[in-house]
């Protein structure tokens, strides 16, 4: 896991680390401190960031090539890309700006965290065939904004923070496509709206059976709702289409069925003192350990640590 701790009051360094850590960008300040701070985890090309400037400073920004996620503590950001100004307070999370566009504003007296993801993600975890681009900065709704800002919490408290991050990979993936689905299900995006008719026709049991097939024999790799539907070939849609259909469930959600099975196994089979529920809740990308004790609860009537004592 790659950490860095930027801690300065010169405007001449903030510029420079600015520039290099997001987009080549000029900043300026007004006012006796200056002081910034910029304290990053990343892992698996997942960055979240938590900046503090106990000032005003202005930036204007070159494209970030990645989806960029604000999540606001304290202060005040001003978004004034194109000329007008879009004000954003505490308890928002919001998209600083389509990572293909330069962006521009202000912030004031802020402190916040910023995540930021490979824009294809959209793509991997969306139910459409083909790339999709966010539309809009805001959240479609109050308990949207607040969806999306417990999964950049999850990910930030839970995930990079966590020991030997590096060690599970699958945990760092699983983590990045969650807040991939958190960003589509909060933000308006071009996949809204399309047309199901082709993905239902293709719903099938036959499609099930399929995909069922392939999470099963690959649920130790890092696999995504796309790496399902191309083994049969169908849209991902058509695939989300026959879980609901004859499962009632999704994809993804039998994939961690799947996955909980597995860790259910390790357990069973693992040598007293040899091993840990939480490394083994990570090996099967379960980065939570609470969530993970209380879906293996339900899956097993007991807690998970009982197993590996047994």
């Amino acid at each position: 896991m790659k950490e860095l701790d930027f801690d300065s009051s010169s405007m001449e360094a903030t510029e420079h680390f600015l520039s290099s850590a997001y987009t080549p960008m000029r900043v300026g300040g007004r006012a006796a401190s200056t002081r910034t701070r910029v304290v990053r985890h990343a892992a698996g090309g997942l960055v979240v960031d938590r900046l503090s400037f106990d000032y005003t400073m202005a930036y204007d920004a070159g494209c970030l090539n990645r989806v960029c996620l604000v999540t606001m503590a304290e202060g005040t950001l001003v978004d004034t890309t194109g000329g007008a100004e879009e004000v954003f307070g505490p308890g928002d999370t919001f998209l600083i700006a389509p990572h293909d566009r330069p962006y521009s504003g202000e912030v004031r007296g802020a402190r916040y965290t910023i995540t930021m993801f490979d824009p294809a993600l959209l793509g991997q975890v969306s139910a459409a065939a083909g790339p999709v681009a966010l539309t809009g900065a805001r959240a479609v709704s109050s308990d949207a904004n607040r969806l999306l800002g417990s999964a950049v919490a999850h990910v930030r408290d839970h995930v990079l923070t966590g020991p030997d991050v590096d060690a599970h990979p699958m945990l760092v993936s699983h983590a990045a496509r969650y807040l991939a689905s958190a960003t589509l299900r909060a933000l308006p995006h071009t996949s809204l709206g399309a047309d199901a008719h082709v993905d239902g026709r293709d719903s099938t049991s036959r499609t099930l059976r399929a995909a069922v097939a392939y999470i099963e024999a690959n649920a130790d790799r890092d696999i995504t709702l796309a790496d399902i539907a191309a083994s049969i070939p169908v849209t991902p849609r058509a695939v989300q289409y026959a879980f609901a259909r004859h499962l009632d469930t999704t994809p993804l959600a039998y994939l961690r069925r799947v996955r909980l099975a597995l860790a259910h196994a390790d357990l069973q089979a693992a040598e007293p003192g040899s091993t840990t529920v939480t490394s083994v809740a990570m090996r099967w990308g379960f980065g939570h350990p609470g969530r993970f004790a209380a879906a293996y609860r339900a899956a097993y009537g007991r807690a998970p640590s009982r197993t590996l004592r047994a």
